[in-house]
């Protein structure tokens, strides 16, 4: 199926309840530190409101953002970036405590062999530990090699512990519309965040290394792209059923 009937498939999805969507706790599988904000911030809010805050776990530490940047080498830039998230996080009223950091290498995040399979355990620890009972990871089809890997660490922890799986797009909003994708149909759910809209906007202008302003020694720098930012000013999040 192409890309643009796919993306238009998934803006008419059903709307359903968060309890619908995440009957117990959420264990959230975010690729990069803002990853959790764009595909996940209103769905955080909102299971914070009810009682039942997510697990929220960062994949790679960001730091390959700004590789020319001497003011901001990746050392520094991680830092940063956590910063980011831990305060991203704040405003969707989750607590540090509900975050982790893997600090897997960003842009190089394992998809198979002995590091991926150190994540996983990492990974089925934290599930055990907060009895979570949902996970949610990338989109399949998202075109990030970072992405492509969470969401095969979130299959392989949905196939160890037995537990449900969802996928969230977030590139794969950006994906051209004539692009044929191994995609036959669109099956999933939304939340309406329409509560939780302005908590979300907050926590991803909490990213602001990745908005150009502050890191400006690297112009081939990352910058986040006004196309998959639009995709966000909605009222509505996604949720897709893998065929797995």
């Amino acid at each position: 199926m192409k890309a643009g009937r796919l993306q238009h498939a998934f803006r008419g999805l059903p709307v359903r309840k968060l309890a619908d969507i995440v009957p117990g706790r959420a264990l959230i599988l975010a690729p990069h530190p803002d990853d959790e904000s764009l595909g996940c911030g209103g769905l955080i809010a909102a299971c914070c409101a009810a009682g039942r805050p997510p697990a929220v776990v960062i994949i790679t530490d960001g730091a390959a953002s700004h590789p020319a940047s001497r003011a901001w080498p990746a050392p520094r830039l991680k830092r940063l970036r956590e910063a980011e998230a831990t305060e991203a996080a704040r405003r969707l009223g989750l607590d540090a405590e509900w975050l982790t950091f893997l600090g897997l290498p960003d842009a190089a995040a394992p998809h198979d062999g002995p590091a991926f399979d150190a994540a996983l355990d990492r990974l089925a620890d934290i599930a055990r530990r907060q009895g979570c009972t949902t996970i949610l990871a990338p989109w399949r089809h998202d075109p990030h090699c970072d992405h492509e890997a969470t969401w095969k660490m979130g299959v392989a922890l949905h196939r160890r512990l037995g537990i449900a799986l969802l996928a969230y797009p977030v590139w794969g909003w950006t994906i051209a519309p004539d692009t044929e994708l191994d995609c036959t149909e669109a099956t999933g759910m939304r939340l309406d965040i329409s509560a939780y809209r302005d908590a979300k906007r907050q926590a991803i202008l909490a990213h602001r290394s990745q908005y150009g302003g502050l890191i400006t020694d690297d112009p081939q720098g990352f910058q986040l792209p006004p196309d998959l930012l639009s995709a966000f000013e909605t009222a509505f999040e996604t949720f897709l059923t893998p065929d797995l």
